[in-house]
């Protein structure tokens, strides 16, 4: 950082400790817009990520969240790669905003979006995610958590699996396989099964760790090594899904949807992720859902009914490897 740098951001930095917030936002943003003109790309990030921090632990969070807003876009202007440098400076903002800021839902969005777009990463970087979900989660604010830590990073689990067991503690003992399937269910679908195995594992632990009455059965096989619950089905159904899943047997998937179909029938909620499921990893057809004289007139013209262009479903199963999730690392 030059002297010049240095300085404005200290005469900045005074007008924030005097209070006069929307003069150092305003006056912030002049001054790298003028770098900015010059894509001198260092001296504009200097400059607002000093101002935005400054704002943000002055509790503005709407003037500190427009700056770091602005510091985003400054990245993709200069298209930068999101380096440990570039994410640091924007983790550290995010942590500085007050819970329940309205600004920083969209900080985070487009924190994730310039990562998505200038990294490796489609869903984002897996260590903002894992960031971001956390501190929602934290905060009790589960869908966001859920969202973000889906795609968070090997330490994700553990953090997910916090959320959805303290939520499952204020519900009745026999709803555990529903709090678990927040986790596995999400991990699966975006094809980690590395980490939905793990936040099973780490669920049904602490279960059995706080319920010491609990009937468990230990089965194992030369194929099969896993934990029976005989009062909790649907937790069962959930450790046989995986272990269909990381085999890549469909004729078992289909067996344990026939088996357990009064049981998830009840659940009520589980009817989609089964389907995505059952045609990601088996290739499973979802059932078609469109007009019947359409799909008579396409078939009939040669069409099938189906979509122009549409590609085939994506299958992960024993025939082919499975894929990396965007989020491991």
């Amino acid at each position: 950082m030059s002297n010049k740098i240095e300085k404005i951001i200290v005469r900045l930095q005074e007008k924030i400790g005097a209070g006069e917030f929307y003069e150092a936002q305003q006056q912030t943003r002049v001054v790298a817009a003028r770098y900015i003109k010059q894509e001198n790309w260092p001296a504009a990030i200097d400059i607002l990520f000093n101002s935005a921090s400054a704002l943000l632990k002055a509790g503005q969070g709407g003037s500190g969240g427009d700056l770091g807003l602005f510091l985003i876009d400054v990245y993709r202007q200069a298209e930068l790669k999101p380096d440990s440098s570039n994410k640091g400076k924007l983790l550290t903002l995010l942590r500085q905003f007050g819970p329940g800021e309205p600004t920083r839902k969209k900080f985070v969005g487009e924190m994730i979006g310039w990562s998505s777009k200038f990294g490796e990463y489609p869903a984002g970087e897996p260590d903002l995610h894992h960031v971001a979900g956390s501190l929602y989660a934290e905060e009790l604010e589960a869908y966001e958590a859920e969202r973000h830590l889906t795609y968070g990073t090997k330490d994700s689990p553990e953090v997910f699996v916090d959320l959805e067991y303290e939520w499952y503690k204020q519900d009745d003992s026999h709803t555990a396989a529903l709090y678990a399937a927040r986790a596995v269910f999400p991990y699966l679908m975006a094809g980690n099964v590395r980490d939905a195995s793990k936040s099973l594992r780490l669920f049904t632990s602490r279960l059995t760790a706080d319920n010491k009455s609990l009937s468990v059965q230990d089965v194992s096989s030369s194929s099969l090594d896993m934990r029976i619950y005989p009062s909790l089905p649907l937790l069962n159904f959930l450790g046989l899904l995986l272990f269909a899943v990381q085999k890549g047997a469909a004729d078992l998937f289909k067996q344990l949807k026939t088996k357990y179909s009064a049981h998830i029938k009840e659940v009520g909620i589980w009817d989609d992720a089964l389907v995505a499921i059952g045609e990601m990893y088996f290739g499973i057809q979802r059932p078609r859902q469109g007009n019947p004289l359409l799909d008579m007139m396409g078939s009939m013209f040669g069409g099938g009914g189906g979509a122009p262009g549409k590609p085939a479903p994506r299958r992960v199963g024993a025939a082919a490897p499975a894929p990396v999730a965007e989020g491991l690392d």
